[in-house]
């Protein structure tokens, strides 16, 4: 038996190879992948070589352990069905679909501590969708908007998308977003924001302010979102943000440094900026959330959300170097990118 796997060997580039793999132990199963999702945040870094060597790519990933250096694996969105299980292989019986936070590959045998079973009724690449829409509910978690608050969300991919939509299920009295691509500020406005506006376009900053506010007299953001990727977009985010309003920064920017203005105006409005990161749970909700508890309501919105509507490409595993080269050379073009497996 062998199997396929992603490996990113330098910069702008990757490479499918094939290797034995061994049959699973009487712990482990063997998993067959049906879908894999590309993250066009974390991924790119690590495809265009901006991801820091000497950081470890998740302590708290098995698959994932090592640092980020060529050549490697990588990927955390994989959804397949479990084609073998030894005789005492945990609650997972053949024929189960799984996710796993697993690099793009084509099988592989795991212990079944490191597999989540996908709920009845959710559809393999709905359930790919799972390890951002955990991200998403752990930005909204920390930034804690409020009924009646005024909202900003810099960055309209596939978080962004899935922060947005959740928190237009809450009555704010605005959710303006901001992103510039028009397929991704169509995407936007289904998702439920109120407006969505090109950050770049003319008077851009007025016209966030204006629709933030409306007729309203609370000057500025209560709460504004960095998930854009962007390391300028920081600065305009802290700039749009009202007094003892907070920034949530959900991007991670890998070894791209970001410059910040942190004179005049941001001393004296009392602007808080605030680290969001899905590895762990923030410590002001630990006492009652664990990371299950965070899954459980991350699949919940899977299903209410069905966010496989946001999948604008799909390539097979051998063609992951065009996916790759889209996102990079054309993201105005895509959403979500998926790579299929199989016939």
């Amino acid at each position: 038996m062998r199997q396929a796997s992603l490996y990113f060997t330098a910069p702008y580039q990757v490479a499918i190879e094939e290797a034995p793999l061994r049959p699973p132990t009487k712990e482990e199963v063997l998993v067959e992948t049906l879908v894999s999702a590309i993250s066009p945040g974390t991924e790119m870094l690590v495809y265009r070589g901006q991801a820091p060597a000497d950081l470890p790519v998740d302590e708290t990933i098995p698959a994932l352990r090592g640092g980020f250096d060529f050549p490697m694996k990588y990927g955390y969105a994989l959804v397949g069905r479990v084609v073998k299980a030894g005789p005492n292989p945990g609650p997972h019986r053949e024929g189960d679909l799984v996710f796993s936070f697993h690099p793009h590959e084509s099988r592989f045998t795991s212990s079944p501590q490191e597999l989540l079973p996908v709920p009845a009724g959710i559809s393999p690449e709905d359930a790919a969708f799972l390890a951002n829409m955990e991200s998403a509910v752990n930005f909204v978690m920390d930034g804690r908007p409020a009924i009646g608050e005024q909202v900003a969300v810099f960055g309209q991919g596939i978080v962004g998308l899935l922060t947005t939509a959740l928190l237009a299920r809450i009555p704010l009295a605005s959710l303006v977003t901001l992103d510039r691509y028009p397929i991704r500020r169509r995407a936007s406005l289904e998702m439920g924001a109120k407006f969505s506006l090109d950050p770049e376009g003319p008077d851009a900053l007025s016209r966030v302010r204006a629709c933030l506010q409306g007729e309203r007299s609370y000057a500025g953001a209560d709460l504004s979102y960095e998930l854009s990727g962007n390391t300028e977009a920081l600065n305009t985010a802290i700039s749009i943000t009202g007094f003892n309003g907070r920034v949530v920064i959900g991007s991670w920017y890998g070894t791209k440094e970001s410059r910040l203005d942190l004179g005049g105006r941001f001393h004296r409005s009392r602007v808080q900026l605030i680290s969001s990161q899905v590895s762990t749970i923030g410590p002001e909700w630990s006492g009652r959330w664990t990371k299950a508890r965070r899954l459980d309501a991350a699949w919940s919105m899977v299903r209410l959300l069905r966010p496989s509507r946001l999948i604008t490409h799909r390539f097979p595993l051998e063609e992951a170097a065009r996916a790759y080269e889209l996102l990079d050379k054309h993201p105005e073009q895509a959403i979500q990118v998926m790579l299929t497996y199989g016939p």
